[in-house]
């Protein structure tokens, strides 16, 4: 049984420690994607509100990752541009953001 490593992230100026299985530079990619989605969602709305902005965020992401399956069930090419493990990372970066801000309202 493998144990899961902590590894700290920013995410919009806030430290979260996510456990995971995968290598700190994948989390930490994921991590700054995340941030800049979220910067970029802020610029455009002009929403402040952190929950409002990381639901927002996740709505965009979510978005790019149903076109992005939705393009390689049509190339015939489902899965293998597509890295699970980044993609389970990328929704703990999300669910980890959007319980900080719950928690803080």
């Amino acid at each position: 049984m493998s144990s899961k490593a902590v590894v700290a992230v920013t995410i919009r100026g806030q430290e979260f420690r996510i456990r995971t299985d995968d290598e700190e530079a994948s989390l930490q990619r994921v991590a700054r994607y995340l941030d800049e989605t979220m910067a970029m969602v802020e610029r455009k709305t002009g929403t402040v509100d952190t929950l409002q902005l990381a639901l927002l965020s996740a709505l965009n992401l979510a978005r790019e990752l149903v076109e992005l399956r939705e393009q390689g069930v049509q190339t015939g090419a489902f899965g293998s541009g597509i890295d699970p493990g980044r993609i389970e990372s990328l929704i703990e970066l999300a669910e980890s953001a959007v319980e900080a801000c719950a928690v803080g309202h």
